[in-house]
């Protein structure tokens, strides 16, 4: 325990120096960006490394009465977002008036920047629109179980992107994949396979570089990736709105979305078509 102490110490000395100095160094949001996926990465590390529940975990010995307070039930359509600055994937459940969050669980690891994946090799976690259907489950994965995002998408393609078995798992590992803990994957599990083994052919997985906030875009408005990322907020926003996962297709090497029916189970396949912008 003393030595995790150390650790947590060592690593919040460092996050604070970060803070305080790199905004005033040109590209410094960048090297921001780095510095806090690295201090957050080692110390979920340590959590995971000393069985220890990571911070903002939910309690997971109590689905049942989790999904009772919220009005929700198990085997309802999926649907989920990772937000990749933040190290946080949500599961939204659809109820009466739409999808829900349900709950949001802390990412234990992930490598690379912010940013999308291009190649096979680059350690980069995929960002973008994806969907998962039951073939993509890994119920025996080496990381105790995996959902396959299905990168290389439409939009990736588009853009000769290469990689393969990018994945959702557990084992807090990853070299490109969202890695979570063990008992947190095991409720995810649970849920997405009650969602497809009662009807729901697929589930969005909507993967950002950081919470689309207007602030956080400003802050990054001189990244290469900002024209891709806007992009990227008009779905997040259009889900906002809606509280219904959009209709996402490729058009001339853009994702396009648009605003679902609003009994939409959010299982809409992407497509490779340009779409008209009116609403259902």
């Amino acid at each position: 325990m003393v030595k995790l102490t150390k650790g947590l110490l060592a690593i919040a000395f460092l996050a604070i120096i970060m803070m305080l100095t790199l905004p005033f160094f040109s590209g410094g949001q960048e090297l921001l960006d780095r510095g806090e996926r690295l201090t957050r990465m080692s110390m979920h590390k340590l959590f995971y490394r000393w069985t220890i529940p990571l911070p903002s975990t939910p309690k997971l010995k109590k689905l049942g009465a989790r999904l009772k307070e919220k009005g929700l039930r198990l085997g309802a359509p999926v649907f989920v977002r990772i937000f990749k600055k933040e190290a946080k994937l949500e599961i939204w459940l659809k109820g009466a008036n739409g999808f829900k969050r349900f709950s949001s669980y802390p990412i234990c690891y992930y490598s690379g920047r912010l940013g999308p994946k291009r190649k096979q090799g680059d350690r980069q976690a995929p960002e973008g629109f994806y969907t998962v259907s039951k073939r993509q489950l890994n119920p025996n994965s080496r990381w105790h179980r995996a959902f396959n995002l299905g990168y290389p998408n439409l939009f990736d393609r588009a853009h000769k992107r290469t990689g393969d078995y990018l994945m959702v798992h557990g084992g807090c590992s990853s070299i490109g994949c969202y890695a979570m803990t063990n008992k947190v994957i095991d409720e995810i599990w649970e849920i997405v396979t009650a969602a497809l083994n009662r009807g729901q052919k697929r589930f969005h997985v909507h993967s950002y570089p950081f919470r689309m906030t207007t602030r956080n875009m400003r802050r990054h408005k001189k990244h290469k990736w900002y024209a891709f990322w806007q992009d990227l907020k008009i779905g997040h926003d259009q889900f906002d709105e809606t509280k219904v996962p959009p209709v996402i297709s490729v058009c001339k090497g853009h994702y396009q979305s648009r605003p679902a029916r609003k009994n939409s189970n959010g299982n809409t396949a992407l497509r490779k078509r340009c779409q008209r912008t009116a609403q259902f």
